[in-house]
Order: structure tokens, then C-alpha cells, then sequence
């Protein structure tokens, strides 16, 4: 893929001004991708193939969904105006749930393009990531692509970003990172408007960690942002983090692969092999230094918080240790997935496992099912309860099984907090009723009505975690024909009256089916999972009661009438009261077997609820 190889180059040559950090922005699927294979053929990175789709999307599961879960960076060398520069580039994730990957990849650079499509205009993740680029105080370059499109509207867009963002029209770049169309002008305006990295090369060694990833060969790479001095193979260096010293084994950029180099030096982002084992020791926001002199550690990142847990069983059993390995190697390259046992009466052992959001626990799902051919149920995803207790301590409730019940919560509890979200929406004004309406019903308050331009709405809501885990972006897609794009951010907790919701099976509860809901939708749930319960269960040879109950209270109730022999067949005359002798010994019969025998729901029943559920 690259026209020549590096070996082991010498980057002493660029000095600081020389060089320009810059990462794309931009809603999912505005063609972030796209364009940075362009920028990699026009400074000559990669040669100019028709199979040049997404080199930076290196897992499966990116390009089969044409989106990018993994930030990503390259250098590039570029000639302008007679003088060589060293332009190292970030491709950064469009999705909600992958904020925390664009926000440390945003630390490590000194400018961005922000990426809007032509056709689709300003979208809820755009305004999301412009206020992150904008909060770290970087130089921003708006970029409208797909202007060869025949509903493309470049003007539009254009007066969308100065009122939305505040940035002059005329200063947006319109291209095509499809046909390459205007793209040659991208790098010159990097050289010219984004500046320089300030940093010292003649001060000790300093350098921001912003991402790693693990090494079946090597063990833990390294990637970082050289603050400060220079760094070779055989320099010792020391974590701010766990103070551990590591020694330099290997030093380089990504061009786009892995390629060596003699040393780094201030203003350079490349990956370092640390000997390090274990992805543990590498901590995100981390700041390394010589280990001779260690200063002051850099701001860093707040860790990445799990919004979303999800139980995970093998459908059979007998590969439990099989998937248990597969998670683990899966979570060497996903270190935002916290992972804990956990053991189910109904399913077996399992996981209980915590995502960034439902796209990142769908993604991880299919890498395990593609990458690793697991078998595997997951159960209804929930969000992170805090029970506040009467005496003061509090408790975070991540499993359903874990939530008090009825009693605990009159004589114990004081309070009990859901998480809350401040979400942003901008669809089409003709949806706008409809929007609302479906806010409103789930427990949503309107905080922002703005109007982008004669025909696009910006909705700001507060709506509750739970509501929004479940379906309601399908719901949102649904009720706006898919013109709708959605984006939230996490605020805080609030109190609510929430309860647990079990199924009982004969007066029996099925653990894995238990869920914390709002009160209010209680019935209305509980009702709609026992009929389809009902229709999933195999008869018995006694009478099933499929119940949802909410404490002591049963709020719905299904029946499976039992199947049943004719024991009369034999009879064919003689005195009634021998066919009622008869009928009475079965129905004892009947009473003695529901009394001893057990409803098991199987692996299959499970997983066709969890299905359709989705």
C-alpha cells in the first residue's frame, strides 16, 4: 500500500513549525473515511488505487457498517510553497457513543476539519463535536463535502455553519472527497491557518498518551503526542500515573502502518513500544517524562464512564471457557468495556459487561460472534441506578437483581436517581409534532426550540437514560422518515419513582427477566412480556402461570392450560360416575405434578425474547 518504505527515518529534519496536527470531525457517515484516503493519496502515503476504501477503518465491523468505531491516525509528508512538512492526521469516530475516542484524539492536536454533508447539513453530532473542538480551544476549519451530489446544497449548509457555529460562510471549503474534487485545497489551508505545535525539542522529555491498543507480538503500543524534547530507543522513561519507568524498545509513526524511526521529538504524534503487558498499565490522558525529570502531569481526560450494562450468557453452556477467553482478548483491544462475573439461576454463568452506549454493545456483540464464532444471549440492556440510603451511604445498582425491594425501599431508602441526558435533535420542521410528542411520552423536558434555517428544527431535551437505551432512536427514525439525527450527553442523576418488575413463572421469579422501570410503564411492559412470553413457552403437562409482578403486587397474568390425556376414551357406557372417578384421579394427578415439577425456560426461549425484544 505504500509506494516506499520508511525504514528507520530520521524526523530530526522537521523542526516544530514544520509540523501540523489536525483530526476530522463530523457527523456518521459524512465521509470522514473517504476523505482521509484522499489526503493519504495527495501526499503520496498510499499510492492511488480504486480499492482504497477506508484505510483507516482497519476491523471488520467498520466496514461492513461504513462507520469508524476506532480513532485512527497517519503522518504525511507534503510539500508547499518549496518547504517539506510533517502533517500528522486523526480520523476520529461520527457516533454518540464514541465521543470519548474524539475528545482525546481532539488533545493531541492543534487544529480540525469539521466535515459537514452537503445534502444532509448541520447534524445533531456535528454540533456535539464542534463544542468539544471548540472547548479545547483548536482551530477549526469548516469543510462542506458531497457537493457533487444532485440534492447537495453547498449555500444552504454554508449559512447553516455561520448560524449555527458563528463561522463566516465564505471561509467554508466546499469539496468532494468521493471524486477528489477541490481536495488539493485542504493541506494548504492546514499549513496555513492551523498553527504550529509550541514545544521545546532542548527540554526534558514530555508526552501526552491519547491512545494504545495491544500487540500479540510486542505487547502494548503506545500512541502519544510529544510535548516536549526528544526521545530515542534505549531512553528510560517514567509514567505521572503509576510511576512505573519503562524503557523505549521502539519509536515511530503510523505511515499508515507501524513504521520505525530513529527518535521523536517535540510537535510529533507516534506510537512507542514500552514493554509493556498488559493494557492496564497504559492509562489514557497519562503523561510521560524522562525519568530523570519528572514535572507537572498535563490536564488528561475524565475516564470513560460505562452509560450502558448488558448480561451475556453462552447459549450452551459447555462454552463457557471458550467465551470467557474470547472476551478477553476482545477487551485487550477495547479498554472502555468493564467487564464483571456474574451467575444467573436461569441462564448459568455469564457476564455482566458495560458499554459506552448500545451501538458500542452491538459492535462488541458482533465482533465476538465474527472474530471469535460465539454463540451468545444478551440480556435487556439497563443503565447505572444510585440507591441513597437513609444512613447516609449509597449504592450504584447495575444489575436489576441488585435493586431493593418493596420493603427496603419504605423503611431504608430515602431516595432513588435515575441518570439523565441533555440530548439534541434536528430533523425537518414538518416532523416537529410528531418529535415532541414522542419526547414528551418518554418523560422528555424541552429545554432549547431553535430554528437553523427556514426548514431545519434544533430540539434539546432532558430525557432519562433508560428511555433512550431502549429503542428510542429507532422510534425517532420511525416518526421522522430517517431525516432525524440524534445526540446526547450525560447530566447528572435526578429522582424518580422507579420499581422492579419480575417474571414469575408458577409463584417461581425468572432472575434474568427481571428489569427496573418507571412505575408509569410498568403495566403496560409487564402485560406485553407475558403474552409473548406465553407464545415462546412449550406446554406442560400441567397448567403454566406466566405473571409479572411489581413487589407483592401482580400488575399481568397469562395462562398455559396443561395438555392433558382423554383418560375417558376407555369408556363407552356404563355409570357417569366412572368417567368422574376417572377425571378427579387425573386432575390430582395434575395438582401433584405442578406442586413438584418446574418451568424451565430454555437457552432458545431466552433467546427469541431477547431477539424480538430488540
Amino acid at each position: 500500500m505504500q509506494p516506499n518504505s520508511l525504514g528507520s527515518m530520521e524526523l530530526e529534519a522537521f523542526k516544530t513549525d514544520q509540523i501540523r496536527n489536525f483530526s476530522i470531525i463530523a457527523h456518521v457517515d459524512h465521509g470522514k473515511s473517504t476523505l482521509a484516503d484522499r489526503l493519504l493519496e495527495l501526499a503520496q502515503t498510499i499510492t492511488k488505487r480504486k480499492d482504497n476504501k477506508q484505510v483507516l477503518d482497519k476491523l471488520r465491523v467498520e466496514r461492513e457498517r461504513g462507520i469508524t468505531v476506532k480513532a485512527q491516525s497517519a503522518s504525511m509528508f507534503y510539500d508547499y510553497k518549496g518547504k517539506k512538512y510533517l502533517l500528522n492526521l486523526i480520523d476520529t469516530p461520527g457516533h454518540m457513543d464514541f465521543n470519548f475516542e474524539v475528545s482525546r484524539s481532539l488533545a493531541a492536536c492543534q487544529g480540525t476539519l469539521l466535515l459537514v454533508d452537503a445534502a444532509q447539513g448541520i447534524q445533531a453530532q456535528t454540533v456535539a463535536n464542534f463544542y468539544l473542538a471548540f472547548g479545547q480551544d483548536i482551530k477549526i476549519i469548516p469543510v462542506i463535502n458531497k457537493i457533487d451530489l444532485p440534492s447537495a446544497e453547498p449555500e444552504r449548509v454554508a449559512s447553516q455553519i455561520e448560524v449555527a457555529f458563528e463561522m463566516p460562510a465564505e471561509e467554508c471549503l466546499k469539496i468532494s472527497a468521493k471524486s477528489s474534487l477541490n481536495v488539493d485545497q485542504i493541506l494548504p489551508s492546514i499549513i496555513e491557518s492551523v498553527p504550529s505545535p509550541s514545544g521545546d525539542v532542548e527540554a526534558p522529555f514530555k508526552a501526552l498518551l491519547f491512545d494504545s491498543w495491544h500487540d500479540t507480538y510486542v505487547g502494548v503500543v503506545c500512541l502519544m503526542a510529544v510535548i516536549d524534547g526528544r526521545v530515542k530507543k534505549g531512553d528510560k522513561i517514567v509514567s505521572a500515573h503509576s510511576e512505573r519507568r519503562y524503557e523505549v524498545m521502539e519509536t515511530g509513526i503510523m505511515y499508515p502502518e507501524q513504521s520505525p524511526t530513529a527518535s521523536l521529538q517535540a510537535g510529533q504524534v507516534g506510537y512507542f513500544v514500552l514493554n509493556m503487558k498488559a493494557l492496564s498499565e497504559s492509562h489514557v490522558g497519562d503523561t510521560f517524562f524522562d525519568y530523570k525529570h519528572i514535572g507537572t502531569p498535563m490536564p488528561g481526560f475524565v475516564p470513560a464512564k460505562p452509560m450502558v450494562w448488558a448480561g451475556i450468557f453462552p447459549i450452551d453452556t459447555a462454552d463457557f471457557e471458550k467465551l470467557d477467553h474470547s472476551i478477553a482478548k476482545l477487551t485487550l483491544s477495547d479498554s472502555s468495556v468493564l467487564v464483571q462475573k456474574e451467575t444467573s439461576t436461569a441462564l448459568g454463568q455469564g457476564w455482566r459487561l458495560g458499554f459506552l452506549g448500545t451501538l458500542h454493545m452491538d459492535v462488541f456483540r458482533q465482533r465476538l460472534e465474527q472474530e471469535y464464532d460465539a454463540n451468545i444471549i444478551i440480556t435487556a440492556p439497563t443503565v447505572p441506578y444510585r440507591v441513597e440510603y437513609r444512613d447516609g451511604s449509597e449504592k450504584l445498582i447495575r444489575n436489576p437483581t441488585e435493586f431493593p425491594d418493596t420493603d427496603e425501599i419504605s423503611q431504608k431508602v430515602r431516595s432513588v436517581q435515575e441518570p439523565m441526558v441533555r440530548s439534541t435533535i434536528i430533523f425537518p420542521k414538518e416532523y416537529l409534532g410528531d418529535i415532541m410528542v414522542l419526547c414528551g411520552s418518554r418523560r422528555g423536558v424541552q429545554l432549547e426550540h431553535t430554528y437553523l434555517d427556514e426548514s431545519r428544527v434544533l430540539l434539546k431535551y432532558r430525557l432519562p437514560l433508560a428511555e433512550v437505551v431502549t429503542d428510542f432512536h429507532q422510534e425517532l427514525k420511525g416518526k421522522s422518515s430517517g431525516f432525524a439525527s440524534f445526540d446526547y450527553e450525560e447530566d447528572g442523576y435526578d429522582d424518580a419513582d422507579l420499581v422492579k418488575m419480575n417474571i414469575v413463572l408458577n409463584s417461581k421469579p425468572v432472575d434474568a427477566l427481571s428489569i427496573i422501570l418507571h412505575r408509569s410503564q410498568a403495566e403496560l411492559v409487564g402485560r406485553d412480556w407475558v403474552k409473548r412470553l406465553k407464545g415462546l413457552l412449550s406446554r406442560q403437562l400441567f397448567e403454566i402461570v406466566i405473571q409479572a409482578s411489581v413487589g407483592n403486587k401482580i400488575i399481568a397474568r397469562e395462562g398455559m392450560s396443561a395438555m392433558r390425556k382423554n383418560v375417558t376414551a376407555k369408556c363407552y357406557g356404563g355409570d357417569v360416575s366412572r368417567k368422574m372417578k376417572l377425571l378427579n384421579k387425573q386432575k390430582e394427578g395434575k395438582k401433584r405434578m405442578k406442586a413438584i415439577g418446574g418451568v424451565e425456560v430454555s437457552q432458545e426461549a431466552f433467546y427469541d425474547f431477547m431477539s424480538k425484544k430488540k
